[in-house]
């Protein structure tokens, strides 16, 4: 079974079985209903353990997700936004899902080039100013 793709948003969903899910409680308005209900939302999935994903796009998910992934490499993503639980629900599997996107997106490899010749004269003409500039600050020499 491959991840869905959700026809509305072309996005990437992980199926249900590879996800943890655990609600939490959440500051913000609500007044006394907020301390007693659990809307936010904790979402974890564990790439290394999905056979859907390919060991390079799995390496680029851990990296793009960068402090949600812990040390074993489970990404965690709390959504904690909205006052339903429905939609934290909706709003973490939407961010998932975009990260998971972006880890299929191969980054473009650099072409290394130099630097032209006017950039080159700009760079140092610059240089040359700036230096200029510091000259003038500095307290006038006696033997001047």
């Amino acid at each position: 079974m491959a991840f869905e793709i959700d026809p509305r948003q072309q996005r990437y969903l992980p199926p249900e079985s590879e996800l943890e899910e655990r609600f939490i409680l959440t500051g913000g308005p609500g007044g006394q209903h907020v301390n007693r209900t659990e809307t936010g939302v904790q979402l974890k999935f564990d790439p290394h353990a999905s056979e859907l994903l390919s060991g390079e796009i799995k390496q680029r998910l851990i990296k793009l997700a960068g402090s949600r992934a812990d040390s074993q490499g489970v990404i965690t993503i709390e959504a904690r936004a909205h006052r339903s639980q429905h939609r934290n629900r909706i709003e973490a599997r939407e961010r998932l899902a975009e990260l998971i996107e972006r880890a299929h997106q191969r980054p473009r490899k650099r072409i290394p080039t130099k630097p032209s010749r006017t950039a080159k004269k700009k760079r140092l003409e610059a240089k040359r100013q700036h230096a200029q500039i510091k000259r003038k600050r500095s307290k006038p020499s006696m033997d001047e």
